[in-house]
């Protein structure tokens, strides 16, 4: 090899070494002491990408051994703060199980629920994260019922569940605009069972009722008598909830419209 040669990859090594990360140099030594170390610096200074990748390269090392707990409770929160959610969720249920006397264990509970809360999307998707947060945050609640967090929890709940009632109410909607008024009756009827406690009761119920009389209208001949009597049923109903009520109006022309429906099906019963 001619000294040319020699010297151009003689820089070139130097140069590569030179050109190491820090975080590179840091994973050759293989010192786990120096390693965690670093970890928690950069954990602390929020650069939870660094303090992941050298918690990954010593968790394995470490098992079993005292400084596994923070180290590996301090990994689930970097794959929060990287908004990497489901991971997270898994980090922080996996370590309730590694680590079942831990100090940090109801706040890795609280975590695992509150990543599933993270990943619950608007009203107009499908609301399944919605539901398992809710789930766990609940099972948070029975857990630790005199945690701090309980309120926090009690509170998420709720905007998740109003979440889950708005799209619920979307899709009676939908099959409403859709012309589907038997599945927009069972979605509206749905909504009441699952959120007995909703704040627009009242305008479900009206959706309700309007939907069966666009039902019973669009039946049929056959089937509009028991129809238009089941719209009758269900607004004595409503008004005996609602004395007062802001869909008078319409319910009035709904009651007066079905009232004539019902006398020409007579009519036409007696011609018959």
């Amino acid at each position: 090899m001619n000294k040319s040669v020699f010297l151009l990859l003689f820089s070139l090594l130097l140069l590569g070494t030179s050109c190491k990360t820090e975080l590179e140099k840091l994973q050759e030594t293989g010192d786990i002491p120096t390693l965690l170390e670093s970890a928690a610096k950069y954990f602390g200074d929020g650069e939870y990408l660094k303090a992941q990748t050298l918690y990954e390269s010593v968790l394995g090392s470490i098992r079993g051994r005292s400084e596994s707990e923070q180290a590996y409770f301090n990994y689930a929160y970097t794959q929060f703060h990287l908004e990497r959610y489901t991971l997270a969720a898994f980090y922080f249920k996996d370590f309730s199980a590694k680590f079942l006397n831990s100090q940090l264990r109801e706040e890795a509970d609280f975590m695992k629920a509150f990543s599933n809360y993270r990943l619950s999307p608007n009203a107009k998707l499908d609301q399944t994260y919605s539901q398992k947060a809710i789930e766990e945050f609940q099972l948070f609640v029975n857990t630790y019922p005199t945690s701090d967090r309980v309120a926090e929890c009690n509170r998420l709940i709720d905007v998740m569940r109003n979440k889950m009632q708005e799209k619920a109410y979307a899709e009676g909607e939908l099959y409403f605009n859709l012309r589907n008024y038997e599945s927009a009756v069972s979605s509206f009827e749905n909504l009441l069972k699952d959120f007995p406690e909703t704040a627009d009761s009242e305008k479900v119920r009206f959706m309700v009722i309007k939907s069966l009389f666009l039902y019973a209208d669009n039946s049929i001949v056959t089937k509009q008598p028991e129809r238009f009597g089941d719209v009758i049923k269900r607004m004595g109903d409503f008004k005996k909830k609602y004395t007062k009520t802001r869909f008078k109006s319409e319910l009035a022309d709904i009651a007066k419209t079905t009232d004539k429906r019902i006398k020409e099906l007579r009519n036409e019963g007696y011609k018959i």
